[in-house]
């Protein structure tokens, strides 16, 4: 085997399931390790989540707010994925790779924003329900 060969990425289609799950799950601990928003947004997703307990909320506003968890939590992933791949593109500044990371932190600001938007509602709502 040439040094190229042994360097190309794995063979995702015959990849074992297992080796697939194992290299997922480094995706997610690296994010984790390397993302201080990463961090702060699983914190927010554990007081969230104790919130949705202690509020009794119903099956849906659980639905919604998971949903709205974990949509936040891949928005950041692929946010650094994007900022890797261009750091790998450009190491050097450019204009242009500023413009794509900036687009990148914008998409996870926004839905960010719209999760607790929608968590507002939702804890307002079950609040209402349990003072009335």
């Amino acid at each position: 085997m040439t040094d190229q060969e042994s360097q190309k990425p794995p063979d995702t289609h015959h990849m074992a399931l297992g080796k697939a799950f194992r290299f997922a799950l480094e995706g997610i601990t690296y994010t984790i390790r390397s993302q201080r928003n990463m961090r702060i947004h699983l914190i927010i997703a554990a007081c969230a989540i104790v919130a949705c307990a202690l509020l009794r909320l119903t099956p849906l506003e659980w639905a919604a707010i998971l949903i709205c968890i974990g949509l936040v939590l891949m928005t950041e992933m692929l946010n650094t994925a994007v900022e890797a791949t261009i750091d790998l593109a450009s190491p050097e500044y450019h204009p242009l790779a500023k413009r794509a990371k900036d687009i990148g932190a914008g998409m996870v600001f926004m839905f960010a924003s719209l999760s607790v938007i929608v968590g507002c509602i939702i804890f307002g709502s079950a609040v209402f329900r349990l003072i009335n």
